[in-house]
């Protein structure tokens, strides 16, 4: 696979597929531009090399042809200021303007391209439509790695309209898959996992794979009362997933077989409704009064897991502990974002499995207490599933 610093962009026009499926809020201000940030050393060596740059990215779920609130239009402010640079704005990715305009870039130019997603024929991974994009550049450029794990028409058939000498992986996707393959493949130990979110369902594959390679699991989050579900356990009110009952009991005599050590929270912070406002109190994970939900860890189970996390030499963490955008739902996940920043300022190393766990760890303020943040969740999880991932594949 081609990598940027191999790679001399000088009198190359570069079509850079980023992820810049940023959050906005409801006057289509930036709330979080972490994905912006992520790519632009990727855009700054392609331009300090004498490049030009074609950016295309989705953003959101349009349902078919344009809508304002989905137009990439919005982040021309916040990327001019990032490039300290100009960027020019080609609408529409099929139109004549937007074909003439990439054309003429000269080196050190940046085009902003509108959203792909505004042509269904974009996720059906259309050949053509790969095939019209393609002769924005000479050169292509996969640096979403968010969106790796679709078959999309710009994140993987695209790339085949290029000679295999002029398909490069960016600098993020690069280092999210370097970083991935240190945990996997090398992790210092002990070894902890911290799996947490609302469904047993959406982790099954990567805590199968876990099993092979970690020391400790800690379950978390409203996937943890299926688990004490299958310990003969009573969860009141609490998210539950019935019909995977039984396959948590397997993974749990899975990890007892592997001498894996998975770590169910003790006790939970209950509340009478999901809400805020809700009556808390704390009761055992496993004996949850019948009109009680569990919505976060309650206090001994914080110590638990973060003393685990504390004695840890390689840490993955993927999913809140709670429901952690309620304020009186949000310590458990808290101790464990603290308790990750303090193990890896010991010489611990923590990869921040996106999705949520990368939003509350950003928003806590321990960003840059962290070694890696990843910028796709789903990517990541598919990735260390062991599933092949079409925008990395198609660069090969």
């Amino acid at each position: 696979m081609n990598t940027i610093p191999n790679y001399n962009f000088a009198g190359h026009r570069a079509v850079v597929r980023v992820d810049f499926n940023v959050p906005l809020d409801k006057d289509l201000h930036i709330t979080d531009d972490t994905r912006i940030r992520a790519a632009t050393p990727t855009i700054r060596k392609i331009l300090s090399d004498g490049g030009a740059v074609v950016l295309l990215s989705h953003l959101g779920r349009p349902k078919g042809g344009y809508e304002k609130k989905f137009s990439l239009e919005t982040l021309l402010p916040r990327l001019r200021q990032e490039y300290g640079r100009d960027v020019k704005w080609g609408g529409d990715v099929l139109s004549d303007e937007a074909l003439a305009q990439a054309q003429a870039l000269q080196p050190g130019e940046v085009l902003l391209l509108d959203n792909v997603r505004f042509y269904k024929e974009e996720e059906a991974g259309d050949e053509q439509f790969a095939q019209k994009l393609a002769r924005l550049g000479d050169v292509y450029v996969n640096d979403a790695f968010g969106a790796a794990h679709r078959r999309h028409a710009s994140t993987a058939a695209m790339a085949h309209y290029f000679a295999p000498q002029d398909r490069v992986a960016g600098l993020l996707l690069q280092g999210e898959i370097d970083n991935a393959r240190k945990v996997l493949e090398n992790p210092e130990r002990p070894f902890t996992a911290i799996m947490g979110g609302a469904k047993i369902s959406d982790k099954i594959d990567i805590i199968e794979r876990l099993l092979d390679k970690v020391d400790n699991l800690l379950i978390g989050g409203g996937m943890a009362y299926t688990f004490a579900v299958a310990l003969d356990g009573t969860v009141g009110a609490s998210l539950l997933e019935a019909d995977k009952v039984p396959l948590a009991k397997e993974l749990m005599d899975k990890a007892k077989a592997k001498g894996v050590n998975l770590v169910l929270p003790g006790d939970s912070l209950v509340a009478t409704k999901f809400a805020n406002d809700a009556d808390v109190d704390v009761a055992p994970t496993t004996a949850i009064p019948e009109t009680w939900m569990g919505l976060d860890l309650g206090p001994d189970a914080r110590e638990q897991f973060a003393d685990i996390i504390l004695n840890s030499k390689t840490i993955l963490w993927n999913g809140p502990m709670g429901v952690f955008e309620m304020s009186n739902f949000s310590l458990g996940t808290e101790y464990v974002a603290r308790a990750v920043a303090e193990a890896t300022e010991a010489g611990a190393y923590s990869l921040i499995g996106g999705g949520d766990s990368a939003a509350a760890v950003q928003q806590l303020g321990y960003a840059n207490r962290v070694s890696y943040i990843s910028t796709g969740g789903g990517a990541l999880l598919e990735f260390m599933e062991g599933k092949e991932l079409p925008g990395v594949a198609a660069l090969g």
